[in-house]
């Protein structure tokens, strides 16, 4: 599948794509005012935690998924209509932005792209940008159930077949710090893998060639992502799909599994 559209690409085809500004990051959650400040001409606002997550949720991590409904109503509020191509950003490299690429797709749009480099790229190529908020007409897209990506539970994650990468910072895979959830340290047999190695200096994704060579190790059996509440870990997964390597979310994620005392949890670097 296409992940990445590059911002001349998008430049090109603007008029005839639906945009989603995802400006959301870990210590910063609400990017409303930083959109309205500047986005790309026609880019709708994306809430993370009213839009692309359900609150109403417990036991399930910091950002559960929301149902299908909701991101259906949702994203026919955004404007998206039957057949659109869905290009979604942010300013932190892509990783709020791929919640929304990850959900749209496995809710049945078929063509959705992250804007590689993302807000930062637009500004650099001198593009156009617009100021205040998009409120396009409503859309008439269908969101399937969210099946069309594969998700685990804590308890396929706990039963260990394959390969469980962390796409966390390294510092809280090791333990020495854990700013939002209650234990520190990482899920018995997860290898480091930090979604901000997926990017190089500029914010871009790396080349294909490079992020083979990082996931090649881990490609030859069924791949599982986890980061602190199931955001970033959908970067990885674009970033492994780049490498034409599948891969499925757990959700819950660290937030989820370090709730609960009767999980394990390990320090250090290594895996176990």
């Amino acid at each position: 599948m296409d992940v990445l559209i590059s911002v001349t690409e998008l430049a090109e085809q603007l008029s005839e794509v639906r945009v989603l500004d995802v400006r959301w990051k870990v210590m910063a959650p609400d990017g409303r005012d930083d959109y309205l400040a500047g986005h790309i001409p026609g880019a709708v606002f994306v809430d993370m935690d009213t839009e692309l997550s359900d609150h109403s949720v417990t036991g399930r991590g910091r950002h559960p998924l929301p149902g299908a409904a909701a991101l259906q109503e949702a994203a026919r509020r955004w404007g998206i209509c039957a057949g659109d191509t869905v290009v979604v950003y942010d300013d932190w490299g892509g990783q709020a932005a791929a919640r929304a690429w990850w959900l749209l797709r496995a809710g049945g749009v078929a063509d959705v792209r992250l804007l590689d480099g993302g807000w930062a790229a637009w500004q650099r190529a001198g593009l156009p940008t617009a100021t205040g908020e998009v409120v396009p007409d409503a859309g008439d897209v269908t969101i399937t159930e969210l099946t069309g990506l594969p998700t685990a539970t804590a308890d396929d994650v706990a039963a260990g077949a394959g390969v469980l990468l962390d796409a966390r910072a390294a510092a809280r895979y090791r333990g020495d710090e854990e700013p939002l959830d209650p234990r520190a340290g990482h899920i018995p047999g997860a290898v480091s893998m930090p979604t901000t190695d997926n990017l190089t200096a500029e914010g871009t994704f790396r080349p294909v060639a490079e992020l083979q060579a990082r996931f090649g190790t881990v490609g030859a059996t069924p791949v599982t992502v986890y980061c602190g509440s199931g955001v970033t870990a959908t970067h990885q997964i674009a970033a492994l799909a780049l490498a034409g390597i599948d891969a499925t979310l757990y959700p819950g994620s660290w937030s989820e599994w370090s709730n609960d005392p009767a999980r394990p949890a390990v320090t250090g670097p290594e895996p176990r």
